[in-house]
């Protein structure tokens, strides 16, 4: 049975349908974009390292990088490369994996459905061999290098790391070249009975599109590729986080022509998810506008003495059971600025913003909602992502409305303590 999920302000609604094996399905139409798009996504991301596979009894831990190694292999066939058939379509498909998700998706502008297929066919199709499972990690284990040699990379890796005591959050996604050669075809197919079931997975379709015609198209892949109906609950395993950061700094030392560095304030305030997570996602959105943004003072003020460039950026993310607001970009004296942040926020702490501040970077984040609904590829992701943590996307404008001074500042002085902060630096080689 169909159901409409509707956003009157935005003039925009989403069909939802539950299909028999479970699996979410979620229509966007689009009526005259001559643009489609699909993703096709499982709850399942690298922190996801321990867990009790459906039909046992006891945990199992599996090795870092699996979820991203499962992504790569997907994509090959027995009959060939999955590239090759989109490309004879015209479609352009992507992957990629995250701590909590891996989602798989088209862009087309023609052969919609022949697309959806190709999708649904080959994520739902898992051809592992020996022969092919070593290949694939001498080609991961060069992309983990190259990923060592990322100042980008290594800068926000040992942040975490820095942040996090034993939370999974805190390795690499794609794991470490001795982790993924102990992967093996069989806790491939493991993980993928487990995690790969399409009660646990969502497939979003925005564009121009027939809705009957995907609800019909999607349960005829189950028909001729049949999947027994799940009974139970896949059982999720994570270390207790310790209060505290790991480490106040760490340090490396890469090719860089100009230091780089991130700031992270690590979330002590833990949520599971729904209603509490948004508030706090959108909360933090206006915190750090307010804080750092290109029209704070702090901003400028770092921008003209040439400490901060372009590079400079901010953000907050917050999942289920762990959450962080990171501060990054280069500097000549990033040790500086880090001292010059930590200065603003305790200032703003006594001192706080003007509410006609804050009334117009609300605004702005409004007007940022409404932008990225004109994007189908931004509007897909960023929904299935919001989906996984209990969160309707369209709920954002009126949680934004409801949204006061009052709570932003306490989130502020909740979770920017230095206390609860480490800074990391990737420097150039003497």
């Amino acid at each position: 049975m169909k159901k409409v999920i509707e956003n009157k302000f935005l003039n925009e609604k989403i069909i939802y349908h539950k299909l028999k094996v479970g699996l979410d399905l979620y229509i966007l139409p689009k009526p005259g974009y001559s643009q489609q798009f699909a993703i096709y996504a499982t709850r399942y991301g690298s922190n996801d390292s321990q867990f009790v596979p459906l039909g046992q009894e006891e945990s199992i831990r599996v090795p870092d990088g699996i979820a991203h190694f499962l992504e790569h292999k997907l994509f090959e066939e027995e009959e060939g490369n999955v590239f090759a058939e989109y490309s004879k379509l015209g479609a352009q498909p992507n992957a990629f994996t995250n701590f909590n998700m891996t989602a798989y998706h088209f862009t087309s502008t023609g052969n919609f459905y022949e697309c959806l297929d190709v999708l649904m066919g080959f994520v739902g199709r898992p051809y592992f061999t020996e022969e092919n499972v070593e290949k694939e990690k001498g080609i991961i284990a060069q992309e983990i290098r190259m990923y060592e040699d990322n100042p980008y990379w290594r800068v926000y890796f040992n942040l975490l790391r820095g942040m996090y005591h034993d939370y999974p959050v805190r390795n690499d996604i794609a794991g470490t070249v001795e982790s993924i050669y102990k992967i093996d075809k069989e806790t491939l197919y493991e993980c993928y009975r487990t995690f790969y079931h399409p009660s646990n997975m969502v497939l979003f379709v925005a564009g121009d599109v027939d809705v009957d015609k995907v609800i019909k198209q999607a349960n005829d892949v189950f028909v001729r590729q049949p999947v027994k109906r799940a009974t139970e609950e896949i059982k999720r395993i994570f270390p207790e986080e310790r209060e505290g950061v790991s480490q106040t700094r760490v340090d490396e030392k890469l090719a860089v022509s100009r230091p780089m560095f991130a700031l992270g304030f690590k979330d002590q305030d833990k949520t599971d998810g729904g209603d509490k997570l948004l508030d706090k996602l959108i909360a933090n959105e206006i915190i750090l506008d307010m804080l750092v943004g290109k029209s704070s003072d702090i901003y400028n003020d770092l921008y003209e003495e040439g400490f901060v460039d372009s590079t400079f950026s901010s953000n907050y993310t917050g999942e289920r059971g762990y959450g962080h607001a990171i501060m990054s970009g280069q500097s000549s004296d990033p040790e500086k600025v880090a001292t010059l942040l930590y200065d603003e926020i305790e200032r703003r702490k006594c001192q706080p913003w003007e509410q006609e501040y804050f009334d117009r970077i609300k605004k702005k984040k409004i007007g940022e909602y409404i932008r990225l609904l004109n994007s189908l590829d931004s509007t897909s992701i960023q929904f299935v992502s919001m989906l996984f943590r209990d969160i309707n996307l369209f709920d954002y404008y009126e949680r934004i409305q409801t949204m006061t001074y009052d709570r932003v500042i306490e989130e502020f002085k909740q979770l920017y303590d230095k206390n609860y902060s480490c800074l990391s630096l990737v420097l150039p080689r003497e």
